[in-house]
């Protein structure tokens, strides 16, 4: 069932972003083109599969999640555009493509990402849904993309870079506890990568009304995803090459990043995965719905292979 539900969503929302983006044939069209390039290039739609995931659990229809769907992954995109460019990570490939700085130039790259999230905060305020969903579902995914989110985590990640080598963030803020720095690490990567997923299952929580206790645990249940989203994608950096990421391989490494790799190894960062499973696992298990979706997006998660 998971498997057929995902190529569903998946098409559903290829063609929800597809109606929601600019017409490249209007003015201004290298603009258009350019926010095109940097959504409609293959991704993985991790996000909106979480929004369809958790919302149909609970019963909602899938037409009611599809701006929510649409508007997570326009952030997700739009964060992808800006992190690549020369004054963030400087990489030149996303999805197997010229990323948009490279395909473009640097300024249309910051006007698609910009435009990218204010197209994603239209569609929420478009759903079809009550008023009252719709501003809830607008404050989380301004707070996820903000400073308590993802932009907060990436101003933590651009401090940590070339501050972890052997000496460590520790040393300089006059520490030795690697549980600190575990800490540290952990509080930016729920910030960068965590907020966002954990937002795409509150959008769907929000969208079809479901009760407190579910919404707690499934806030346990996104915060173990996200974690293990980010352990993973540190461990394929050090172990995948650039044809089956279609991303640059190597560059935590070669750009002294903070990653969970670099500070626990490989095999205990494999660890710590495997334990996020099972909290995700448990965080589910509590709820009185189908958590097949779910379940089977969590697996994808930790067993990815780009």
């Amino acid at each position: 069932m998971p498997d057929a539900a995902f190529a569903a969503w998946r098409a559903r929302v290829e063609v929800a972003l597809d109606l929601a983006l600019p017409d490249p044939a209007t003015s201004p069209e290298r603009l258009y083109a350019a926010m095109r390039h940097g959504v409609l290039n293959g991704g993985k739609r991790m996000r909106p599969l979480l929004v369809f995931a958790t919302g149909t659990a609970f019963d909602a229809d899938e037409a009611a999640l599809d701006d929510a769907a649409v508007a997570v992954e326009l952030i997700h995109c739009y964060s992808l555009v800006h992190d690549d460019l020369p004054a963030m990570d400087d990489d030149v490939l996303r999805r197997g493509q010229p990323t948009v700085h490279v395909a473009f130039d640097e300024a249309t790259a910051i006007l698609a990402g910009d435009a990218l999230q204010a197209l994603a905060f239209q569609a929420l305020a478009d759903a079809p849904l009550a008023a009252d969903r719709r501003v809830g579902m607008l404050a989380e995914l301004a707070r996820a993309a903000g400073v308590a989110g993802m932009c907060g985590g990436q101003a933590l990640d651009i401090d940590a870079t070339g501050k972890w080598g052997q000496s460590g963030l520790s040393q300089e803020k006059g520490h030795s506890d690697p549980t600190f720095l575990l800490a540290d690490l952990e509080r930016l990567h729920a910030l960068k990568t965590g907020a966002l997923l954990r937002a795409s299952v509150r959008l769907g929580v929000i969208a079809a009304g479901a009760d407190a206790a579910s919404r707690d645990a499934l806030d346990r249940y996104a915060d173990a995803l996200g974690l293990a989203f980010q352990i993973r994608d540190d461990l394929l950096d050090v172990e995948g090459d650039a044809a089956t990421l279609g991303k640059t391989a190597g560059k935590d490494a070669a750009q002294d990043k903070a990653t969970f790799p670099a500070l626990l190894g490989i095999d205990a960062s494999r660890a710590r995965l495997a334990s996020l499973a099972d909290t995700m696992q448990q965080a589910l298990s509590t709820l009185d719905v189908d958590t097949t979706a779910l379940a089977a997006l969590a697996r994808l998660v930790v067993e990815r292979d780009r």
